[in-house]
């Protein structure tokens, strides 16, 4: 592939299956492992790259920002360096707001996407949840210069305090057929996850039951609606 995108980092993953490329993208502060339950269902159906994340698992922190939208430029670099030129792309909190950055900024890469779990701005997620994180990523900005882990520490909650800051309307750039998954008590707010499918022009709403976790909580109900997403006509 010509004029391939480069970073400064090499992404860890595994991969299993063949066929047409599906991307796995976790949460934040986890790895690819949390894809247990799907990383082998779906590879009957397709070559399924369960990735982590820069500074997640074994994926090195780097250099570059630690932003949803660098990770979307990671996951661009890791397709050019795999030769994977379109795929499915599933992404799960974090890894959703990766997923939906990457599909805005570069739709020509996207097939179908799924969006499971994910948020545009901090104002989506369930006060309850989101002030705790809040408190945590203030007290933890203190100390980032105390030591390596600690400026990781503060970084991956600024993630949830930051980003990934989408306005409703720019999800018009998403071209890629879309499901959007939520689980029926998930720390995203029902009416957000609705407003995220409303935006999407080729949009499908499934919530089904579970909370943020559905995919490894709810593994076969949360398979079997991705799968029929996946393979439908």
């Amino acid at each position: 592939m010509a004029g391939k995108f480069e970073t400064d980092i090499e992404l860890f993953y595994t991969e299993k299956g063949a066929g047409f490329p599906l991307l796995l993208l976790h949460g934040n502060g986890e790895n690819n492992t949390y894809f247990v339950h799907q990383i082998e269902a779906f590879s009957s159906h397709f070559h399924v790259y369960a990735i982590d994340t820069r500074g997640h698992g074994q994926s090195p922190r780097g250099t570059m920002p630690f932003t949803i939208r660098q990770f979307a430029d990671d996951l661009l670099a890791f397709m050019d360096q795999h030769d994977i030129v379109k795929a499915h792309i599933l992404g799960f909190s974090d890894g959703g707001n990766i997923a939906m950055i990457f599909a805005m900024k570069y739709p020509e890469r996207v097939e179908r996407l799924i969006l499971n779990g994910a948020n545009l701005d901090p104002s989506g997620i369930k006060r309850s949840t989101q002030l705790p994180i809040e408190i945590g990523y203030k007290f933890a900005s203190k100390f980032a210069g105390k030591s390596d882990e600690a400026k990781l520490n503060a970084e991956m909650l600024g993630l949830m305090v930051n980003d990934p800051n989408v306005a409703p309307d720019e999800l018009a750039q998403i071209k890629a057929e879309t499901l959007v998954i939520a689980g029926t008590s998930d720390m995203v707010k029902d009416e957000h996850t609705r407003l995220i499918a409303s935006k999407i022009a080729n949009s499908k709403l499934a919530i089904i039951k579970g909370n943020h976790f559905i995919a490894n909580k709810n593994p076969e109900e949360f398979n079997r609606v991705v799968m029929e997403f996946l393979t439908a006509d």
